[in-house]
């Protein structure tokens, strides 16, 4: 991740019906050196957005009217130009003239009242080799400029109020640059005026189609950093579209050296993230006995269906957050959930599979809910299906297991014709398929229950659900 701020050397006039409010323009490319075109840049703040075009360039521009500038039927024309750090005018009359000098932060550095015609030096004011705003009233008319003290222009105002340039003090945002097969980029913006050069890290991927059991953990961005997100409990984080409320659980003694396991934990309609987190992530936190996972479960969107169209950016960025902030093992990011949780779990399987190592779905089904077109790419996959379940109806399930059944099988196999075995009367069947790829396993665990994730084995108070899926997750 890196990125430059490149001082504005321009020198122009704006005059008449608008002027850019502000101008953040930029250039994309991959830490190869190569323009990424088609990556979409965001300010948060502003909600402005811009898609790159083939040379990676981008410009994010807005037009504004301070409130303080009110409404005016008359003016008096006049004339305006800056050389060098000169400032001259002239006018018809002998009507005050106002003029404001401020940086590309938004502080003032010169009021000054004048009248008539004249000029006045400003170089006792303003680095000569900066940029910065003149806002001028003359009589009735109003006009802002853009200026370097060591740039050249001039221009005739019409007396027509036009629009100021003027930033606000203090404003700030967040650029965020988001692209196919790159990490998210998010860079702080100390002045909405700039020109920055950034450069996305391409997102590790091998993983996901080569990798056997077991591989050594690929530490994060995050590895080395000191901590700063609260190890037990909640945060509110800013994205893209929003801000959400995060649940988390890291170690108490999380190490910033050493690569964590990391699962979310996706909640079901009318659930709330806060209730995955008291029930231990869907009873895999109490199994994590070396310490060795992070836990997360990001709440919904808080609508009758939590989880739509939007919440894959929002899984993006949140991943990208964590894997930024946190020492993760970025070969093994799980995901979970039960019900619509698990529906949107399963929509991540069809693809996500460069950031996904293997899901969980606990009454999951393949309809009525917002998803992605599916990419030819294995994913280890695991199913929990109440065979009496009549919300998320058991061809529900057997119909996601398919897909990636069909995705997963090994060479000169066809997975989707092997029959599981299911449930008998008093006990829960988990079933391997065996003509997959060895690396993308698919466990299919059926029992007699309905539409619950905690399934129990008849006379027994304890879930076995927990248990298969920390076994399969831990395979990895």
């Amino acid at each position: 991740m890196k990125y430059s701020f490149l001082g504005s050397a321009i020198a122009v006039l704006f005059l008449l019906s608008s002027v850019n409010a502000y101008t953040v323009t930029g250039f994309v490319k991959s830490d190869e050196g190569n323009a990424v075109s088609g990556a979409k840049a965001l300010l948060l703040n502003k909600g402005k957005s811009a898609i790159t075009d083939a040379n990676g360039g981008f410009t994010l521009h807005e037009d504004e009217v301070p409130d303080a500038i009110p409404s005016y039927s008359a003016s008096t024309p006049g004339f305006i130009s800056i050389q060098g750090s000169v400032l001259s005018y002239s006018q018809s009359g002998n009507d005050l003239v106002q003029v404001q000098i401020f940086d590309l932060m938004g502080n003032q550095l010169l009021s000054r009242d004048l009248s008539g015609s004249g000029s006045v030096n400003l170089e006792g004011f303003v680095n000569t080799h900066g940029t910065y705003f003149a806002k001028v009233k003359v009589g009735h008319a109003y006009q802002s400029v853009k200026f370097s003290a060591s740039g050249k222009y001039s221009g005739i105002y019409s007396g027509t109020q036009g629009r100021a340039i003027l930033k606000k003090a203090g404003e700030t945002d967040v650029l965020r640059v988001t692209a196919d097969g790159y990490d998210t980029l998010s860079v702080p913006l100390s002045n909405l005026d700039t020109t920055l050069n950034l450069t996305l890290t391409k997102t590790a991927s091998e993983y996901s189609f080569g990798w056997g059991l077991k591989n050594d953990p690929v530490p994060t961005r995050g590895c080395g950093k000191d901590l700063t997100l609260q190890k037990s409990g909640n945060f509110d984080w800013n994205w893209s579209k929003g801000t959400r409320n995060i649940k988390i659980n890291i170690p108490d003694n999380y190490d910033k050296n050493k690569p964590y396991r990391l699962v979310f934990g996706m909640h079901c309609m009318g659930g709330w993230a806060g209730g995955v987190q008291s029930e231990g992530y869907y009873g895999m936190k109490p199994l994590d006995t070396e310490n060795s996972t992070i836990f997360v479960a990001p709440e919904g969107n808080g609508g009758y269906a939590p989880w739509g169209q939007d919440d894959y950016t929002l899984f993006d960025e949140l991943l990208s957050m964590l894997e930024g902030n946190l020492c993760i093992d970025s070969s093994r990011v799980f995901s979970s959930g039960f019900s619509y949780g698990s529906m949107f779990t399963n929509g991540l399987s069809r693809n996500h599979q460069a950031v996904l190592r293997a899901v969980a779905v606990y009454e999951t089904a393949d309809q009525n809910i917002w998803l992605p077109e599916p990419k030819d790419l294995p994913i280890a996959w695991m199913g929990v299906q109440g065979l009496n379940d009549e919300l998320c109806y058991p061809y529900m399930g057997r119909s996601a297991r398919n897909l990636a059944l069909q995705h997963n099988s090994a060479e000169g196999k066809d997975a989707t014709q092997e029959q599981a075995q299911e449930k008998n009367e008093t006990t829960h069947i988990c079933y391997n398929y065996q003509d997959v790829d060895s690396r993308f396993p698919v466990r299919w665990c059926t029992d007699n229950a309905g539409h619950i994730w905690d399934h129990k084995d008849q006379g027994q108070t304890q879930s076995w659900v927990p248990a298969s899926t920390w076994e399969f997750f831990t395979q990895f």
